[in-house]
Parts: C-alpha cells; sequence; structure tokens
C-alpha cells in the first residue's frame, strides 16, 4: 500500500467514526454565551443564519466550510472577533470586511487559502488581529498595505520562498510579525523594508524557518526590534555569528536562539553583539558541549541566560567572563552525565565573576563535587536551585558543605531529591538570611535534636516531606527556627516521633502551616499543638488516628485539636474514623474547610459540628455515611459555599434523606457537584442505584398521621406501664396518704389548733410478754420528771373491760410506742387490735403519734404485715433502734425523749 493510499484509510476511517457517534455526544447547536456564539465542530457547510443580531464574537473553526460569502454574515454586523479556522476556504472575500466594518480579529488559520490580492483586504482597515498560518499562500501584490491598525500578524507554515510580504512601506502600527516554519532559506537586505518607516515592530518570530543565510544590513529597516524569536532553525555555529553581526547596532533585548545545533561556543561567537543592547539570551536545547572562555563578554549588559538542556562538561573561572550584570542564570539539565561521558565538573569559583547573579537553576544536573569555593562571589545571590540534582558531595550536609555560600544574601535553597542521607550540626549555618528550605525526597535518616539548623532564625519555610528514610523527631528539634511559618513532614517521620512528653512543635508559635500527613501517626500527646496558636492548616491525612478519638481509649479521647481557634483548614482524610468526640472539634469557629472523606463516619453525635459556624467547604465522600441528620449538620451547613459528600451509601427514608433534600432544593448559596451521579441510593431495595434526587418527598406526608398516633399510643403504655409500677411498689404509700387528706377533709382528726387535748400519759407502750424484762430496764428508769408511760398490766383501770381499758389509756396517751420484736410480730392480740388502732391514731392524729422501737432487725414486709405499719409512714425520728453497745444507750434515751416530746399538732402531710 502506497503513503497516499494508507492516508485515505485513516481520513475514511476517521470520517466513519465521526458519524457513528450516538448523537447525544455531539454538540446539535451554537452555544450562546453573553454576546459570544461558539458554532465549532458542528460539520456547518454554511454560516448559521438564527444567531442573536448583537453577537460581538463568532467562532466557526473545525467545520466544513469552503467559502463564507459576505451576505451570510451580514445580520452580524457589529462582530468584532471572527474564527474560521480548520476549514476548507480556498479564498477570503474582499466584501468580508466590507460586511463585518467593526472587524478587530480574523482567524483563518489551517484553511487552503491560496492567492490573496491587495483588493480582497484592503477593506479591512480595522483589523488588529489577523491569523493566517497552516494555509499556502501566494502573495499577488501589496496584499497587507490596507491593514493600517494591524498589531499582530501571522503567515507562518505558508511555505512561503521569502521573508519579504510587500515592496512599499505599510502596517504602521505592527507589533509583532510571524513568519517561522516557512520555506525561505534566505534573510536578504530588504525583505523587511516595508517597516522601514515605522518603529512598531517589536517581536520577529522565525521559529524553524530554515534560515542558512543572513545577509549583512538586513535587520537595519527593523532595528527597532527587541524580541527576535529563532528557535529550531538548525543554523550552527557560523550562521549565528553572521546572524549577531545582522543584528549589530539594533535595539535587539530579547534573542531566542533553542535548538540550533550550537553544540560550541567560541569567543568570537556574539562577538558582533557587543553593540547591541541585549539583556536575555536563551541557548536551551542546543547540545552544547563547549563553552570556550570569555564567550560572553562581549554581553556585558545581559540579565537572563538561558543555557537549560545541553550537555556542558566544564566550568572554569572565566566560563561567565564579562557578564557582570547577568541575575538570572539557568543551568538546568546542562551539566550531565551518560554512560559514554565523564562526568562533569564545576571548577572552585567557577561563578566568582557573576557579582550581581541573584537566581542559579542548576536543577536536574550532575558534577563531581560541591567544594568550600564552588558558590565563592555569588554575594548578591538570593535563589539556589540544586533540587534533582547527583553531587557526591551532598550526601553529607556539613557545616563546609555550603561554605562558600556564606558571603551571599541567599534567601532560597531548594536541595530536593538531592539524595541527601544526613544533615550535620551547623551545616546550615553560614546561611544567616535563609527565608526558604527544600529539603523533601531526600534519604535522611537520624533524630533532628536542633543542631542541624543553628543559624536559621529567620527561617521561614521547612521542607522534609516524602523522605524515603525516616526522621526522629525530639523536643529541641526545631529551637533553632523560632520564625518558621510553614512547616511540611509529609510521610518522613518515624511513628513515635509525635508520642513525647514535650512537643517538638512547642517553640513554633508562629507556625501558620503544618503538614503532618501520609506518616501512619497512631500515637500522639494531647499536648502536641497546644502551643500552636497560630496555626491555619493542618493537614493530617493519611494516619491512624481512629483510636485517639475512641470512647473507649485508655485515658479517654485524646482532644489534640484543643487550642487551635485560629485555624481555618483541617484535613484528616483516610484516618479510619468512626468515632468524633462531641468535643473534638469544639472551638474551631474560624474553620473554614474540613476534609473528612474516607472515613467511617455513619455515626456522628448530633452536636460534634455545632462550633463551625464559619465552615465554607466541607468534604465527606466515600464515609459511609447513610444519614443526614438535621441535629448533626444543621449548623455546617448554614453557611456552606461548596458539600462534597458523593460516593456515600444513602439511606433513602424520610426518616434519613428527607431533611437533606429539601435543604437541596432549597438552598441558592452551596454548591454541590455531581449530585445527580454520584449521590446514589443504598437503601431501600424500591431506590437502590438511584439518584437521591429520585426520591419522593410527597411520600413523607402521608406519615403524619400515623406518626401522630404512633406518639400517642407510646406516650399511653409507657404511662399505663410507669402508673402499674408505682402501685406495684408504693400503692400502701399513695393509700397511706390518701386516707390522711380524707381524715384531714372530714375533720376526724382530735388535735386541732381550735381544741386541745391534755394528755395523762406520754406513751402507751405496747411489747410482747417476754419483753417486759427489757421494758422495766430501759424504758421505765426514764419515768418521773422526763416522762409518764401507761403499761397495760399496771394501769389498767379496775372493772372495766380489756378492750375498754386499752381504748381508754391510749386516747389519754400522746404516743403510741411500739417495742418490735419478732415475738410482737407473733402476738396476736396485738396485731388484731392494738396494731390497728394505732395505725388509725397515724392516720387519725399525726405521723409523729407512733414510735417504733426496735430490739431486732425486723424486715419492713413483715412489720407492714403484721402491724399494718412500715417505717416510711412515720418520721424518721420516731423510728429508733436498741444500741448494741452500752456507752450509745445514754444517746438513744436522748433520741427517745425528743420523739416523746414531739407534739401531735399541725402535722405537716408529708
Amino acid at each position: 500500500m502506497s503513503s497516499g493510499d494508507g492516508k485515505k484509510l485513516v481520513v475514511l476511517l476517521c470520517h466513519f467514526l465521526l458519524v457513528s457517534l450516538p448523537e447525544a455526544s455531539q454538540k446539535t447547536s451554537c452555544r450562546i454565551q453573553g454576546t459570544k456564539a461558539d458554532c465549532s465542530r458542528l460539520s456547518l457547510a454554511s454560516v448559521p443564519s438564527d444567531l442573536p443580531g448583537n453577537i460581538t464574537g463568532l467562532d466557526l473553526s473545525h467545520n466544513r466550510l469552503s467559502q463564507v460569502p459576505p451576505a451570510s454574515l451580514a445580520p452580524y454586523v457589529g462582530l468584532l472577533d471572527l474564527d474560521v479556522s480548520f476549514n476548507s476556504l480556498t479564498s477570503l472575500d474582499g466584501g468580508l470586511c466590507r460586511a463585518l466594518p467593526r472587524l478587530q480579529t480574523l482567524t483563518a488559520d489551517h484553511n487552503e487559502v491560496h492567492v490573496i490580492r491587495e483588493e480582497d483586504l484592503s477593506p479591512c482597515g480595522s483589523l488588529t488581529e489577523f491569523r493566517l498560518s497552516g494555509n499556502r499562500l501566494k502573495l499577488k501584490g501589496e496584499v497587507f498595505a490596507g491593514l493600517q491598525s494591524l498589531k499582530f500578524l501571522d503567515v507562518s507554515k505558508n511555505n512561503l520562498n521569502s521573508a519579504k510580504l510587500g515592496s512599499r512601506p505599510q502596517m504602521p502600527n505592527l507589533v509583532e510579525l510571524r513568519l517561522g516554519f516557512n520555506t525561505f532559506s534566505t534573510l536578504a537586505k530588504d525583505d523587511f523594508a516595508l517597516f522601514s518607516h515605522s518603529e512598531s515592530l517589536q517581536v520577529l518570530n522565525l521559529e524553524s524557518a530554515t534560515i542558512k543565510t543572513v545577509e549583512p544590513g538586513s535587520f537595519q529597516p527593523i532595528s527597532h526590534l527587541h524580541i527576535l524569536i529563532m528557535d529550531g532553525s538548525n543554523m550552527g555555529t557560523t550562521s549565528i555569528s553572521k546572524l549577531c553581526a545582522a543584528l549589530s547596532g539594533t535595539s535587539i533585548r530579547k534573542l531566542s536562539l533553542q535548538r540550533m545545533k550550537l553544540v560550541t561556543l567560541t569567543n568570537g561567537t556574539f562577538k558582533e553583539l557587543r553593540r547591541t543592547n541585549v539583556t536575555s539570551l536563551d541557548l536551551s536545547g542546543n547540545g552544547l558541549g563547549k563553552i570556550e572562555e570569555g564567550s560572553f563578554r562581549w554581553l556585558g549588559k545581559l540579565d537572563a541566560l538561558v543555557l537549560s538542556d545541553n550537555n556542558i562538561k566544564h566550568l572554569t573561572k572565566r566560563t561567565f567572563e564579562g557578564l557582570d550584570s547577568l541575575k538570572q542564570l539557568d543551568l538546568r539539565k546542562a551539566l550531565v552525565k551518560s554512560h559514554t561521558s565523564a562526568t562533569p565538573i564545576i571548577e572552585d569559583f567557577s561563578f566568582q565573576l557573576l557579582g550581581a547573579l541573584e537566581t542559579l537553576c542548576l536543577q536536574k544536573t550532575t558534577a563531581r563535587e560541591i567544594s568550600e569555593h564552588t558558590f565563592a562571589g555569588l554575594k548578591s545571590l538570593k535563589y539556589l536551585d540544586l533540587s534533582w540534582s547527583s553531587y557526591v558531595s551532598l550526601k553529607t550536609i556539613s557545616n563546609r558543605t555550603l561554605a562558600s555560600l556564606g558571603g551571599s544574601q541567599l534567601l532560597k535553597l531548594n536541595m530536593t531529591a538531592t539524595a541527601i542521607l544526613q544533615i550535620q550540626h551547623g551545616a546550615f549555618s553560614h546561611l544567616r538570611n535563609l527565608t526558604h528550605l527544600f529539603l523533601d525526597l531526600n534519604f535522611i535518616k537520624q533524630t533532628v535534636g536542633g543542631a542541624e539548623f543553628q543559624g536559621l532564625d529567620r527561617l521561614q519555610e521547612l521542607h522534609m516531606s516524602f523522605n524515603h528514610q525516616t526522621i526522629t523527631l525530639s523536643p529541641a528539634s526545631f529551637v533553632g527556627v523560632p520564625l518558621l511559618r510553614v512547616l511540611t513532614l509529609s510521610k518522613s517521620l518515624t511513628a513515635m516521633s509525635l508520642n513525647l512528653d514535650r512537643s517538638p512543635f512547642e517553640p513554633l508559635s508562629n507556625l501558620a502551616y503544618l503538614d503532618l500527613s501520609n506518616n501512619n501517626i497512631a500515637n500522639l500527646r494531647a499536648n502536641l499543638l497546644t502551643n500552636l496558636v497560630n496555626l491555619k492548616v493542618l493537614k493530617l491525612q493519611h494516619n491512624n488516628l481512629a483510636r485517639l478519638w475512641k470512647d473507649v481509649n485508655l485515658g479517654g479521647a485524646v482532644l489534640y485539636l484543643k487550642g487551635l481557634e485560629n485555624m481555618t483548614s483541617l484535613q484528616m482524610d483516610n484516618n479510619g474514623l468512626d468515632e468524633i468526640p462531641a468535643e473534638a472539634l469544639s472551638g474551631l469557629r474560624n474553620l473554614r474547610e474540613l476534609s473528612l472523606s474516607n472515613n467511617l463516619l455513619n455515626n456522628l453525635k448530633d452536636s460534634v459540628f455545632d462550633s463551625l459556624t464559619s465552615l465554607k467547604v466541607l468534604h465527606l465522600q466515600r464515609s459511609l455515611i447513610t444519614a443526614v441528620r438535621p441535629q448533626v449538620f444543621r449548623v455546617p451547613l448554614a453557611n456552606l459555599s461548596e458539600l462534597l459528600m458523593d460516593r456515600n451509601p444513602f439511606d433513602c427514608t424520610c426518616e434519613s434523606i428527607l431533611w437533606f433534600l429539601t435543604w437541596l432544593n432549597t438552598t441558592n448559596t452551596t454548591s454541590v457537584p455531581g449530585l445527580r451521579e454520584q449521590y446514589m441510593c443504598n437503601t431501600p431495595l424500591a431506590y437502590f442505584n438511584r439518584s437521591i434526587t429520585d426520591f419522593d418527598p410527597l411520600s413523607c406526608k402521608d406519615m403524619a398521621p400515623f406518626r401522630a398516633l404512633y406518639i400517642l399510643n407510646s406516650t399511653l403504655v409507657a404511662l399505663l406501664t410507669a402508673i402499674a409500677l408505682l402501685v406495684r411498689f408504693h400503692g400502701w404509700r399513695i393509700q397511706f396518704y390518701w386516707n390522711i387528706l380524707v381524715n384531714r377533709a372530714l375533720g376526724f382528726s382530735d388535735t386541732t389548733p381550735e381544741k386541745g387535748q391534755q394528755f395523762e400519759y406520754d406513751a402507751y407502750i405496747i411489747h410482747a410478754e417476754v419483753d417486759g424484762s427489757w421494758v422495766e430496764r430501759a424504758l421505765m428508769p426514764l419515768e418521773g420528771n422526763a416522762c409518764k408511760f401507761c403499761l397495760e398490766d399496771r394501769d389498767s383501770l379496775p372493772g372495766e373491760s380489756q378492750l375498754e381499758s386499752i381504748v381508754e389509756n391510749m386516747r389519754n396517751s400522746r404516743k403510741i410506742l411500739f417495742v418490735v420484736t419478732e415475738s410482737l410480730l407473733s402476738d396476736p392480740w396485738c396485731r388484731r387490735f392494738k396494731a390497728h388502732h394505732a395505725l388509725h391514731q397515724v392516720m387519725e392524729a399525726s405521723r409523729d403519734s407512733v414510735i417504733l422501737v426496735f430490739l431486732q432487725d425486723v424486715h419492713d414486709y413483715k412489720l407492714s404485715r403484721s402491724l399494718f405499719l412500715r417505717r416510711g409512714m412515720l418520721r424518721k425520728r420516731c423510728v429508733l433502734h436498741w444500741p448494741v453497745h452500752k456507752e450509745r444507750v445514754v444517746a438513744f434515751r436522748q433520741k427517745l425523749l425528743i420523739a416523746l416530746g414531739t407534739t401531735n399538732r399541725f402535722p405537716p402531710l408529708l
């Protein structure tokens, strides 16, 4: 198969794929955004006629237009920008600009425009930008003479065989001209003569123009040129010298010579530039291997020199001779070692002549070593980039390794991925002005005691993340950097570095950004962050902190976020969190961003987010959240700007999701990306794998009466259960107080304030026959001036029956005193009559009218069954116990006298 047939096959295949695409995946109509109309990639064969008449921008690129008749654009007379690139136009009609008198930008790249005449563009006087790259132009006459306002012209990739665009002066306001990727090989003396009467042209782009010959004086007509781009022209060393000669005496400021196959620089290559003011020179990608001493001495005003992506083997003391004004030197990948070449050499004092240099980039370079004099003389240096470089002397940073920078003003030092193994004491002590230090992606394995950062009193940022070994911290690790504001230690620490009695961050009261992510932290102390009062951002994601917030944790949950009131961003993703204590986030009133994704937060406490009143961004993706309850999320969602809670197994029921859906439908200030596609129901089965937006809130309204009935029935059942238990265990108490109330209400009491009563006895004593000796021994001695007792055997009235005598004596006694023993409880006479009469005394007279003296420990249940009395019916002072120890008998008698002396009048009910 020939190459032509292969191309046709590819075109047919692409056409088949485009035609077979589903209609839903293709744009079917123009998109209107404000006054811009986007009609690109619609396979249009003509200009749409139904667009708004007030559009100012029209994009017709990537269609099938073979022509654009002026009449088709007449409805859009206000058009300022027209893009017809990537079509099949073969010409530009002169009536185009007449139909669009205000047109300023015309883009016709990658068409088949061939012949252009002066009359085709003469009406386009208002054009300021004209793009014609990727055609096959053939210019007839002074094509661009009418473009008086043009500032940008691109005619690259048109197979032009000459850089000459006209013979007479034209385009007086042109600022940038692109002529790259054409076929002309010579720059003739009069190619740019048409610009000789104007000084507006500033940028000339001749990229990949295959120029072999530059005639003397070819740039004189545009001597006011500031920027010349010759990238990819492959001119070689000899032609470069001629180019520089042609630029001599011009105003050139920036010269880009990338990919020119300039393998060697001699001390005469740039000699002819001595009569210019070149301030920027780009020589990257040339495979440059040798630079002769004094090659740059002609460029005394050079400000920036780019030598990246070359193959320089040797830098000497005179390599940069003459660059007294140089401020930026880019040597990125300029000194490299291959398997066929030796390691490049940077001699001592190679940069000594660059006294004005402020930025030096040695990224991805290789050299034999960095000595004590490598950077000597760089007194103005502020930024040094050594990242991703390979220097044997950097494996161990001693106090001599960077000593040559001691006289500089270095502010930023980047040593990322330089294979550092150890940092010795005072390694950076010479860099007193350093504010930023980058040590990421190294192999450091040591305990940081603090002396490593000695002398860095002004350091503000320290980056030590993604270390391939492990760093151990100590309480004094950062005592030498008290002004530190940014500290990154991601994936670098040993697991126990933060489980110290004294926090290693204690000296860092100014710290605002702390990254401790990816360290597998499982243990830390509550005081770890206490002193970081100015901390704004804390990153703790990808650790193992779940146990510290569990209620079952030994010693309770560790509240290590206490005191961080000024924090604005907290990231705790991927920590396996399944519990968050209610107090864990308390006090974080300034927190604006919280990220808790990839945890197990299906059981959040109601008040856990209540302190987050300033929250704007909340991340809870893939956290097994099933319900979004108002008790948990009402406060954080109140002022939220962005919510990301996608890919959770939502329970699409009224109790779990209704409030959340209501909030989503009413919020106008919160963005919820992927709501329709990523927020899916997991249960119940009817909504499985459907969007939560499909849930019907109206189904919840039918539950309102059933919910009320459920609440009513539950309340009644609970009330009846409580009443039953109360009656079962305290029914006697209720009945007792009810009888007292009835007796008081009906006036059955015989001791009222209006009617007094005189008693003959202080107490009627009821006891078992076997307890008579105790009564004689313990109670009778009290008779006399103190009190008077009534005993049944002694004080019965002669001639009266026993029942009448008992009733009358009880009536004449202020108190009834029971001597309680097991014998008394088994006495039938006492149980049937005496106790019954005493109970009536309690209810009718007072709870103080009966006194119980226990000689034995009798259960309240037996007391109730035998005497119909309970301890709870009487005052505490009326329930006495005979003491076991003799020395307490005196106290017992005193309590008894107090109980006997208590009046029965005005008794309180309770």
